[in-house]
């Protein structure tokens, strides 16, 4: 399912227009990458957890000459589904 089919499906089960549903689902993406952009981790009872995970610096290797590099921290979003998702 791509986004265009989660709209109209939205709309159809809330019945609203899928202009107002892929407005909702738009809000909805922007306030989850905000919070997470703050740090913030998000809870949805039933459906799952958005958090951040945060990754150290480390060394690592260029696999093509053999040299060490310095592998930057970086933050990834990530989600852990809670049990009734599926």
């Amino acid at each position: 399912m791509n986004k265009t089919e989660l709209i109209a499906a939205m709309a159809e089960k809330a019945g609203l227009t899928k202009v107002d549903a892929g407005n909702a689902l738009n809000a909805c993406v922007d306030v989850i990458k905000e919070q997470l952009a703050k740090g913030e981790k998000i809870t949805l009872v039933g459906f799952g957890t958005f958090d951040v995970n945060e990754r150290p610096a480390r060394m690592g290797r260029n696999p093509r000459t053999g040299e060490k590099i310095k592998i930057a921290a970086k933050k990834s979003a990530k989600f852990k589904p809670g049990k009734g998702l599926i």
